[in-house]
């Protein structure tokens, strides 16, 4: 059963998925369309016409602006910020107050499974890979593979995580191994893919 807080702002318009909680006062704009079994937090905001999978947790304060598209078991962590203006100003440059009709909004992509850490920025237009997790505080300006792991400002990867979170232990010859699940992965240039 879905379960909305009674001081969360959700639009009429928007669509919830069974058993997905909204609590004490997000705010889940028109058209946005969340999966089965979401978590969104106190004060998160989900903007219009964003997607949202199944199994995603939005964490207090998450800010997810429009056009995102979050995959299945997505986490964006407290006060994460998933961006949508590349360039933004509150004015034209003859002082006039912008509107929605003088910008255009870019997304971001967040694939199955990623996590993105507290505090962390996604500056659209960028995606994170599968799996990927992006440390709190960084911020993303460049596309993410798959099970990547970044850090700092601007972000850059140092190393690779398996689909449980861990930072994954080389093995040689390109094979990355998972210390808590002991899943395999090779690694083929800049991208990582888990191994039959």
């Amino acid at each position: 059963m879905t379960q909305v807080a009674p001081t969360a702002d959700v639009d009429t318009r928007a669509s919830l998925g069974e058993g997905t909680r909204i609590w004490h006062l997000a705010q889940i704009r028109e058209d946005a369309v969340l999966g089965r079994n979401c978590n969104v937090g106190r004060g998160a905001y989900v903007g219009p016409g964003v997607v949202i999978g199944d199994n995603v947790k939005l964490q207090n304060h998450a800010l997810v602006y429009e056009p995102a598209r979050l995959g299945d078991g997505v986490f964006i962590g407290p006060a994460a910020v998933l961006t949508n203006d590349e360039y933004p100003r509150a004015v034209t440059p003859d002082g006039r107050l912008k509107t929605g009709d003088d910008w255009h909004a870019v997304g971001v992509t967040i694939g199955e499974g990623a996590a993105i850490g507290a505090r962390a920025v996604c500056v659209a237009p960028v995606t994170v890979g599968r799996w990927a997790l992006v440390a709190a505080g960084a911020v993303v300006t460049k596309d993410v593979p798959d099970f990547a792991l970044v850090v700092g400002v601007p972000a850059r990867r140092i190393g690779w995580v398996g689909r449980a979170g861990r930072p994954l232990e080389s093995k040689g010859d390109g094979l990355w191994i998972c210390p808590e699940t002991g899943e395999t992965y090779k690694q083929d240039g800049e991208g990582l893919t888990l191994a039959g």
